[in-house]
């Protein structure tokens, strides 16, 4: 039998604390770390297997490209890191030239695999990804709004003091600064929340610019990244049929189309099994259209 095997791409501050945290929770039987920057990568994977007596029997290696043959899952976290005061499409261009010269090397030794780019802009990245390997789409998935939507429960929780575990919100479109909160679906064992319209934009602004504030005071974010990719690994690799907001390509989605957006989906070991449709507002389908609009042109800009 095959062992399964996760390679990460890419082991800065999200792609070490994701190949740490998949590590802890022995999601694997084989991780292998792949970066430019091989001492980097050697480094880390020496430090992760000086812990595997604490742990099970994992197997931890500094890795090349042809590693990824075999792979179950191939996380991509490689790329340029956003500086503070830069917003994540300001990524886009300075991102394009790294990930063109992975997917080639990746696709040299991988057919079979699902791809789960975490690399920001996170659905431009993952449109990318997806048109240049030409694989099925369901196994070309974005991180998303995963961690968008789990902020915002958390702030949600916070504000009723309420377990965010109990509290079922969205967030969708855009991981940037065109996400939309559906508040219009936002509810707590289905009893609506009771916030006023300030207390909403507060909380939603928040969610949004908290990656802005995480960086201004310490540089970067990675642990709850980290959490989120766990979260859609072991969605895969247990063939749940877990409900995650994961970016993933929409068609005939509330008007939407041909875009990579964070929406609620079925992930299984297929990957995105099925595309749900929120029955959502008017007004957040406008919201919605604008976000996918934005990404648009973002992908005509790198075709231009």
């Amino acid at each position: 039998m095959s062992k399964t095997k996760i390679v990460i791409i890419g082991v800065g501050a999200v792609g070490a604390t994701t190949a740490y945290t998949l590590l802890l929770r022995e999601r694997a039987e084989e991780l292998v770390l792949i970066d430019a920057n091989k001492g980097k990568a050697k480094g880390d994977a020496i430090d992760m297997n000086h812990g595997l007596p604490f742990l099970g029997k994992t197997k931890v290696w500094a890795g090349e490209y042809e590693d990824c043959r075999d792979a179950s899952i191939i996380i991509i976290t490689a790329g340029a890191a956003q500086r503070p005061g830069e917003t994540r499409v300001d990524l886009l261009k300075r991102n394009v030239g790294i990930f063109e010269s992975i997917m080639t090397e990746v696709l040299k030794y991988n057919q079979d695999g699902i791809l789960l780019i975490a690399s920001n802009p996170v659905d431009i990245m993952s449109y990318f990804s997806w048109r240049k390997s030409q694989w099925p789409v369901q196994r070309i998935i974005g991180s998303g709004t995963l961690l968008d939507s789990s902020r915002f429960r958390y702030l949600i929780g916070e504000e009723l003091g309420i377990d965010p575990r109990s509290v079922h919100a969205h967030i969708i479109g855009e991981h940037g600064d065109s996400e939309l909160p559906v508040w219009s679906l936002a509810n707590i064992a289905g009893t609506r929340i009771p916030f006023d319209e300030e207390t909403k934009e507060r909380i939603f602004t928040n969610t949004r610019d908290a990656a802005y504030e995480i960086i201004s005071a310490k540089g970067a974010t990675y642990y709850a990244i980290a959490l989120a990719l766990d979260r859609i690994c072991t969605a895969i690799l247990r063939d749940e049929g877990a409900v995650l907001n994961v970016s993933t390509l929409l068609q005939d989605y509330h008007g939407v189309s041909n875009v990579y957006l964070g929406v609620p989906c079925v992930v299984d070991r297929s990957g995105v099994r099925e595309v749900l449709k929120l029955e959502i507002s008017e007004l957040e389908r406008e919201q919605l259209q604008r976000s996918a609009q934005k990404m648009k042109d973002l992908i005509q800009s790198i075709d231009a």
